[in-house]
């Protein structure tokens, strides 16, 4: 059977277009059409003139719901994210482990890989966010489980995980080189992030090989006129960037500063966490964002779509192009070959919303997962 939605607003690629249809059958988009000229024999779905969008992918987010799984990681900590962020539009995420003990790490790494086989489909891989990092700019992160890395002991996380490890945030450039090479021997994306590099060191080890830089700004050196730090040496290499998006983490000034200088580099993360009152990250929300017990900003209470809306409405990005990053890039960076665009062939996982960004329906793999009116 080949579904059809119609009446609405096609956002891929770049551009916002009316008058078409997307012919899905399976788990894939057969074609986008005209709305004119359907096909005799589909299932005809009216959308109201709502806006379609590739499913937002977020490579970056601790916990949803109710369980941070970022600090007391387990196969239910997972079910619940994949339900909770499938009703945000979400449709593939990284879910993530910061600093810890070696007991949380494999843990984690232990649920993710036991999760897998039965998972929805939007839960992706994991990303572990240290414990590689540097203790000069530790955020939030205990610098008691901050370390060097072993080569040793980053074999056992990833031939333990069995593919399951597909991005690590390390500081690079207090690494030894066969660490480095082992991660991309893997095809695991490196991120800098919690780093403390020298402009020259973040010149030699961007897009060689370390391809990504995490959260832009946040616990790295701020540029200096006469020590510039990491954040140049990304504008001029232009690896791909994530960005907190909502303002607390990063005001929007300087969002609209590193769009201009890494323009379909740029990408968004939510950085998201949830209240904990256990384990190495007690998160306690705070009005609009969450803080440690110390008083240190935490992660971010955002969503995807939120990080779009303020794109949009805070940083002047139209409106596709935030849905670009907020899709497109992530699956680029995270070699998603069949996501983020919606074309003949690209999988059927797509957000529908409002002009008030309010999330009406949620497709996975062609199925409706999420309808806001049932």
């Amino acid at each position: 059977m080949v579904t059809a939605l119609h009446n609405l607003q096609l956002i891929t690629n770049g551009t916002i277009v009316s008058g078409k249809a997307i012919l899905i059958e399976g788990d894939v988009i057969k074609a986008v059409t005209d709305a004119g000229q359907l096909p005799a024999g589909v299932k005809s779905i009216d959308l109201n003139g709502a806006y379609v969008a590739p499913g937002l992918i977020d490579l970056q987010i601790y916990g949803a719901g109710t369980q941070l799984f970022g600090g007391m990681p387990s196969v239910e900590a997972l079910a619940e994210m994949e339900d909770v962020l499938l009703k945000q539009g979400t449709t593939g995420f990284f879910p993530t482990i910061a600093t810890n003990s070696d007991e949380v790490v494999l843990q984690g790494i232990d649920a993710c890989k036991a999760y897998m086989p039965q998972a929805k489909g939007n839960f992706l891989g994991l990303h572990l966010e240290g414990p590689y990092l540097n203790p000069k700019r530790k955020g939030a992160h205990p610098e008691e489980y901050i370390k060097k890395a072993t080569l040793a002991e980053l074999k056992s996380w990833v031939e333990r995980g069995e593919g399951i490890i597909k991005m690590m945030t390390i500081a690079p450039e207090l690494q030894d080189a066969e660490v480095v090479d082992y991660l991309a021997s893997q095809n695991i994306i490196i991120s800098a992030g919690h780093t403390d590099a020298t402009y020259h060191q973040a010149s030699q080890f961007l897009n060689n090989p370390v391809a990504a830089a995490t959260h832009l700004f946040n616990a790295m050196p701020q540029m200096h006129h006469r020590e510039p730090g990491i954040v140049p040496a990304i504008f001029e290499q232009r690896p791909y960037t994530s960005i907190v998006a909502d303002g607390i983490h990063v005001s929007f000034p300087m969002i609209a500063l590193a769009k201009r200088e890494l323009g379909d580099k740029l990408f968004f993360i939510t950085d998201a966490v949830t209240i904990a009152s256990e384990g190495a990250y007690q998160h306690q929300l705070k009005g609009d964002r969450y803080v440690m017990p110390n008083g240190t900003l935490s992660g971010s209470a955002l969503t995807m779509l939120k990080c779009v809306e303020n794109g949009v409405k805070n940083v002047g990005i139209s409106l596709p192009e935030a849905i670009n990053m907020a899709s497109l890039y992530p699956a680029q960076l995270a070699s998603l070959t069949k996501n983020g665009k919606i074309e003949a062939g690209y999988l059927a996982d797509l957000i529908i919303f409002n002009d008030s960004f309010a999330v009406a329906k949620t497709i996975l793999r062609g199925e409706i997962v999420y309808n806001a009116n049932q």
